[in-house]
């Protein structure tokens, strides 16, 4: 008679760590209100059960799974500010650090932007009603104050609209950080193009041009170039 094998123990916090790691995948993947406990509970091999019993319900393990680091990468960007930690850096590396690890996060958490982009359309009710939505809207209100602080302290010259220059920032990143290849139309280009592209465009415009690409075209019986032909040029970071 062949004797049967115990069945092995999983480490203590094992389950739990498995359901978030799932739920992180496919809320991200396929949002909140197309992915069910089942599927959830089969992606991490657990009983459904099991998963009320550690978080109680599906909003609950939303929060956990993508809103709390959400959170706490916001408190940290926005206590880095406060604090003067980021004063030295110059406009251009400021941008790159702040547009990369935003552009990561929402990357990261595409699931999380189809909540927010579904919320006006009183879809993710459930959410709402959780407070989750407001803890979302109150992460993204602080980084918006994150961005506008610091223009305001590195640049107090400059006329600022409101809100609407930090959030703009925002939703450039986040969209490009949400679309695949229908939006690029083929592969998507690489995490670090798309990036330095967003930085480019926030430091000098949409009509900046990379010194190595300018080109100048003389006009026709003239030594000059002619102003067709000028490219513009982006002014160095102060």
């Amino acid at each position: 008679m062949t004797a049967v094998e115990p069945r092995k123990r999983r480490p203590t916090g094992e389950p739990r760590r498995l359901i978030l790691a799932a739920a992180r995948d496919l809320f991200s993947r396929r949002g909140y209100s197309d992915t069910s406990t089942r599927e959830l509970a089969d992606r991490a091999a657990v009983s459904e059960t099991l998963i009320f019993r550690y978080f109680g319900s599906k909003a609950v393990l939303f929060r956990e799974a993508l809103v709390v680091p959400f959170v706490e990468f916001v408190d940290d960007w926005a206590e880095r500010n406060r604090s003067g930690a980021l004063d030295h850096l110059s406009d251009a590396d400021f941008t790159k650090g702040y547009i990369t690890d935003v552009y990561q996060l929402f990357r990261a958490n595409r699931g999380l932007l189809a909540v927010v982009w579904a919320a006006d359309t009183n879809e993710e009710h459930v959410l709402a009603e959780s407070g989750v939505l407001d803890d979302v809207t109150g992460a993204l209100a602080k980084l918006v104050d994150v961005s506008r602080s610091a223009m305001q302290r590195r640049h107090p010259e400059i006329e600022h609209r409101e809100d609407l220059g930090s959030r703009a920032v925002l939703a450039v990143s986040a969209g490009m950080a949400a679309f695949g290849q229908s939006f690029y139309g083929g592969p998507r280009p690489s995490d670090d193009d798309i990036i330095d592209e967003v930085v480019q465009l926030i430091l000098h415009g949409y009509l900046y041009t990379s010194p190595s690409k300018v080109t100048t075209r003389p006009r026709v019986g003239s030594g000059r170039p002619s102003p067709e032909g000028r490219e513009l040029r982006a002014r160095p970071p102060s």
